[in-house]
């Protein structure tokens, strides 16, 4: 049964936007990114052995179906009992479930975000993520203050940059003209990571594609905070500052799925 009272999460908050204007796309799309950047808590048939997970399979509507819960409290209120899980994100359930015929059931039963996304849709949601940058090298003539963005991608944005903790220090959004006479949008990296670099540009292609823009392009670089360039972002740009992680924190272990370069194993 449906907890009325308990606060809504990002997750609840998107389907309703969804289910309020079935035919905008753009919500619909909102809804799948808060989907794929959410931890889900993945209910599993025993307790993970080490990177080895075997999740509960159930046959619903014609289809196969893992459950995910976007709260721990929401998973056992579920079971109505203590039962092993696997704590992952949307995109890496998405990414193990990918071409296997399976779907997703999420949060069946207790919250308003309850939702059957069939196999199809799991695999649409992979191939969307595994849309990628392209590299391209061109020299910048000039920053401008960027002008005539959508609010929707603004949002999208802020929203993937909030969940990037400790991978840089922060972002400026801002014109760019280039040399070859180019003109666009240019989302600049201050002080990232160099192992993040991959991340943060995936994050800010995924921005845009989730923004329900239909046409647009938006290039990414990086700096540092030392470089004249910076200085440049700095005084015509639109500033994100990204989270940083809280160094008294530290795991004696790390769960299965907490290395993204090493995601768990179905079994």
């Amino acid at each position: 049964m449906t907890d009325l009272t308990a606060p809504l999460t990002p997750l609840d908050i998107a389907h309703a936007a969804m289910e309020a204007a079935p035919e905008d796309d753009a919500a619909r799309l909102r809804f799948f990114e808060r989907l794929a950047d959410s931890e889900m808590f993945l209910l599993l048939t025993e307790e993970p052995d080490g990177d080895n997970i075997t999740p509960d399979v159930f046959e619903l509507s014609d289809h196969s179906f893992v459950l995910i819960f976007d709260r721990e409290e929401r998973l056992s209120q579920f079971t109505t009992r203590p039962a092993p899980y696997a704590a992952l994100s949307g995109r890496m359930i998405a990414g193990l479930l990918a071409g296997q015929g399976i779907g997703l059931g999420v949060n069946l039963e207790v919250a308003p975000s309850s939702i059957l996304i069939p196999p199809d849709a799991v695999d649409w949601l992979m191939q969307t993520l595994d849309n990628g940058p392209q590299e391209a090298e061109e020299k910048i003539a000039e920053f401008t203050a960027p002008k005539g963005l959508p609010e929707a991608l603004l949002g999208a944005i802020d929203a993937k940059l909030a969940s990037a903790v400790g991978m840089a220090r922060m972002a400026y959004l801002v014109g760019v003209r280039f040399e070859s006479g180019a003109q666009g949008h240019m989302l600049g990296f201050v002080d990232a990571l160099p192992h993040a670099e991959g991340a943060l540009a995936k994050a800010a292609a995924e921005a845009l594609t989730f923004s329900g823009i239909e046409a647009g392009a938006m290039d990414v670089a990086f700096f540092r905070a030392v470089d004249a360039a910076a200085g440049k972002l700095a005084k015509v740009g639109l500033r994100f500052d990204l989270p940083q992680p809280d160094e008294s924190l530290a795991t004696a272990r790390p769960a299965p799925g907490s290395d993204p370069n090493k995601p768990p194993i179905l079994r």
